[in-house]
């Protein structure tokens, strides 16, 4: 597994914990509202996994969690691995993902390797190829949102937005797909030189128009806010 991003501390990504996050290199979409450039094309230098545990050991006093993101992390199969040995040592583990591969996030549910799963829903299910840029199996993600919904392990879905990819008809369109899940967060594009499609071209949602969307789903979860 190529790991070339690290953030050492973060207290917003799992919640309720501090966690230390690493960033796998590629993906297998090519969302051009995507933030994380260079981690989608794989730019970077590996942190190898001596140096990943030796970080964990020095800081087990200081973190909880460790959360896995990328890129997408269920692309390599040496994911397994990874979290065991992570889990081994004692720390919560939360997984970023797409949902494309839930033959291997049914195995870490199964066997308890992680605590908490972030899924992206990136649109409604007939735009999907149109926003990531390739083929998708919808079977997969339904799958996916299926698996996490019935587990008990902790989780949220989340949808970034920007006006050019999503109206406000295919955002309730995915909170149907998703209601009575605990948690529903809507993630505001936010422009940037490492957004991949290039700075400029998409445009965030007025706040406005985003509580006007969260008032219509959020009796349809039990936390359903705008990040």
């Amino acid at each position: 597994m190529r790991i070339i991003g690290h953030e050492k501390t973060s207290f917003i990504d799992y919640p309720g914990k501090i966690c230390t996050m690493y960033f796998v290199a590629s993906c297998n979409f090519q969302c051009g509202y995507c933030h994380n450039e260079p981690i989608v094309k794989g730019q970077g230098e590996r942190i190898d996994e001596e140096e990943i545990f030796a970080f964990l050991e020095k800081r087990k006093k200081y973190i909880d969690a460790v959360c896995i993101s990328g890129g997408e992390p269920t692309l390599y199969a040496s994911l397994y691995n990874f979290i065991k040995k992570i889990k081994e040592k004692g720390f919560f583990i939360k997984l970023d993902t797409n949902g494309t591969n839930p033959h291997l996030l049914q195995t870490l549910i199964d066997e308890k390797l992680i605590d908490y799963v972030a899924m992206d829903i990136k649109a409604p299910f007939h735009k999907y190829e149109m926003i990531t840029g390739g083929k998708v199996s919808i079977e997969n993600i339904k799958t996916s949102i299926d698996m996490i919904r019935g587990s008990i392990i902790d989780y949220e879905f989340r949808t970034t937005i920007c006006k050019e990819l999503l109206t406000e008809e295919d955002i309730l369109e995915i909170a149907g797909y998703l209601k009575g899940s605990k948690r529903y967060y809507l993630q505001n594009f936010k422009d940037g030189e490492t957004v991949l499609a290039g700075q400029g071209k998409f445009h965030p949602y007025d706040s406005e128009a985003l509580e006007k969307i969260i008032e219509a789903i959020k009796a349809d979860f039990d936390v359903c806010s705008i990040r």
